[in-house]
């Protein structure tokens, strides 16, 4: 085969493989789909593979990586789905107890989990109305004042930090300049 770049669609053969049809372009190599054996990867200096028929890239091709990297920021930025949070290996089995300050009563058992599931979900929520808050048809001000407000959230939750395994994770408040 020619040293060619091969965009994708366009359609060769393969000598055991068969025809097959370019579905993705590699900086190495291209993603070949054959009807037989599915898509396989195959190195572009190749010699056995012959051009049917060449289709050009077009130069503003977006890869499948970084559409599914787009499709991922949008999916975390607009929906409330939570992310996987890791907790703190020390708190694993771990529970809280909650003493009142009525004698009479009896003291409230929960489980460092349980607690730490609520706090992420917490944090998740305000997240999605913070998105909503800056897609919205609020004019600048009334943007800002609100975002003030959900800092001043994050800051009154920054105690709960100590739960997180994972830094990138916890809570961050108003920084002092």
């Amino acid at each position: 085969m020619s040293h060619e770049a091969l965009g994708v669609g366009s359609r060769v053969k393969h000598p055991q493989m068969g025809k097959g049809v370019v579905v993705q372009v590699r900086s190495d190599a291209y993603e070949i789909g054959f009807i037989e054996y599915g898509v396989r990867l195959i190195k572009r200096d190749f010699e056995g593979l012959e051009i049917i028929e060449a289709v050009e890239t077009p130069e503003d091709l977006v890869s499948y990586d970084d559409m599914e990297k787009s499709l991922i920021r949008v999916l975390t930025r607009f929906s409330d789905i939570q992310q996987t949070v890791a907790l703190g290996q020390k708190w694993t089995g771990g529970k809280m107890v909650l003493y009142p300050g009525d004698k009479s009563l009896k003291e409230k058992e929960i489980p460092v989990e349980t607690f730490f599931h609520k706090i992420v979900m917490i944090r998740d929520r305000v997240r999605v109305m913070e998105q909503r808050i800056n897609a919205s048809n609020l004019t600048d001000e009334e943007k800002i004042d609100l975002e003030q407000y959900i800092t001043r959230i994050y800051g009154s939750l920054t105690t709960f930090n100590v739960l997180f395994k994972n830094k990138e994770d916890q809570f961050t408040g108003e920084k002092t300049v």
